[in-house]
């Protein structure tokens, strides 16, 4: 833990093995990174795509799930913006964590941000098939793997293009929430399920959810809001970073909690009984409430906020492996593929690791993922909790940076908060996780850590030395 002040390093600087990394350019500002951001957090495809299995296991207290977990994420999001406007790196999590906390910190965290971001696109692509339904019968997997082919293509072009592509599409998600919204409510049952005891349909009935349910659901309901985090991926690339970064991750937390909440509320009270919630079909909830017509337009533009959140997610994620080359975390050739940069300024090689393996697990069934990205994502967000209690030490106390209310309160809280929601957690997704991140403790000790003079040197961009 001797290098956890450690001022971080200058990346402009010549180093022993390779010539100095290219860096990404700043083109985008609070407007662009915001719809970047939200179309990763993919509102609509989470509502149609991850919504649909908390209805399933905790039925009407779905809605009171994912209020907590977003009152979980305003804490979350403070330690986000904090650290993130002081520490601007595309690394995200693990520059974060490993310049306050230590290397081997910021390296568990990185294996952790790895397993999201190589799972969640996939998981989001599987839904695609089911919302083409209406006009096109095609194999699941197949389809998923389609999409994660066109996002890798699309994330290969200039970041700002991408803003536009991504922006449009958003705009087709918003108005899909907010068709469901709008019919759901217009058909609220007056035999409703209450929102704060939730029950859930079974096969022996009806069947009261309990608060252990809930807290066990909270895994899931964190990833649902999960995307907020890309704001931070995104530091290099948007304008005047140290004000811009908590903007854009405040903006989008409060945005895409009222778009996925609202219609979560409007679903419950509108279902026609209790058997119809718990099965989580709303396309077909949305159709009776309307007409075939509406619900094929509804399932089209959620198939093109699967597409959108593909492409985004695509993009954030190559960045994490370009930063992670830069900061030598693999062998020199790995390193210098993964930062190199194409022609329109993407890192081409970076976007094409996490795309293409994105491809291959849309043919693995993806309950299992779903669990292991909840895992993964609640010790991530206690990861980077606790490198915010680390936040105003030393050199760092005085840094320039947005600073977060109630400090330290609020990652104390948080801390304990995840903690206890980790131990309430699947044991089968808790078990993959823990020997991934074994396999990756192993790497460190016996790779990263003899050679910590010239591997995993947690770096800064020249322009944002503190």
């Amino acid at each position: 833990m001797t290098d956890t002040l450690r001022p971080p390093q200058n990346v402009a600087a010549p180093a022993a093995e390779a010539a100095a990394p290219q860096q990404l350019k700043r083109s985008i500002g609070v407007v662009g990174g915001t719809l970047l951001t939200l179309s990763c957090v993919t509102p609509a495809s989470t509502l149609f795509v991850i919504v649909p299995e908390l209805f399933s296991s905790i039925g009407s207290a779905t809605a009171l799930a994912i209020a907590i977990g977003t009152v979980l994420c305003v804490a979350v999001a403070f330690c986000y913006s904090e650290l993130g406007t002081l520490i601007p790196s595309a690394g995200g999590e693990y520059a974060m964590v490993g310049t306050l906390a230590g290397r081997l910190m910021g390296w568990l965290v990185f294996v952790l941000s790895l397993i999201v971001v190589m799972i969640v696109p996939s998981v989001i692509a599987l839904g695609t098939a089911d919302y083409l339904a209406p006009v096109l019968h095609v194999d699941k997997a197949m389809t998923g793997a389609a999409v994660m082919l066109a996002a890798t293509l699309a994330g290969l072009l200039d970041l700002r293009a991408n803003a536009w592509i991504t922006g449009i599409f958003l705009v087709l998600e918003v108005i899909a929430a907010g068709v469901v919204s709008v019919l759901g409510f217009a058909h609220a049952n007056s035999h409703a399920p209450s929102l704060l005891h939730g029950v859930v349909a079974g096969d022996g009935g009806t069947t009261t959810v309990s608060v252990g349910a809930v807290v066990g659901a909270l895994g899931i309901a964190l990833f649902i809001t999960q995307g907020f985090s890309t704001a931070v991926y995104l530091s290099e690339e948007l304008e005047n970073p140290r004000r811009n970064v908590s903007r854009t991750v405040l903006w989008t937390l409060g945005i895409s909690s009222a778009v996925i909440l609202i219609p979560v509320v409007a679903i419950t009270v509108g279902a026609p009984d209790l058997q119809t919630l718990t099965s989580g079909d709303i396309s077909g909830m949305v159709t009776a409430w309307s007409n075939s017509a509406v619900g094929t337009f509804i399932s089209l533009c959620v198939a093109l906020a699967i597409i959108n959140a593909g492409i985004v997610m695509v993009i954030q994620n190559s960045r994490v492996l370009f930063a992670s080359a830069r900061d030598k975390a693999w062998p020199e050739p790995v390193n210098k593929a993964f930062g190199t940069l194409g022609r329109f300024g993407s890192p081409w090689i970076a976007t094409l690791a996490v795309g293409l393996p994105g491809a291959a697990l849309c043919f693995v069934k993806g309950e299992l993922l779903s669990n292991i990205t909840g895992v993964a994502v609640t010790g991530m967000y206690l990861l980077v909790a606790i490198a915010a209690l680390l936040s105003r030490r030393a050199h760092h106390k005085h840094a320039p940076a947005w600073r977060m209310p109630l400090w330290p309160a609020v990652p104390v809280v948080l801390i304990a908060v995840l903690v206890y929601v980790m131990t309430q957690l699947d044991t089968e997704p808790l078990l993959w996780t823990g020997g991934i991140t074994a396999a990756a403790t192993l790497y460190w000790l016996f790779y990263l850590r003899p050679r910590q003079d010239t591997r995993w040197v947690i770096s800064l961009p020249e322009d944002q030395q503190a």
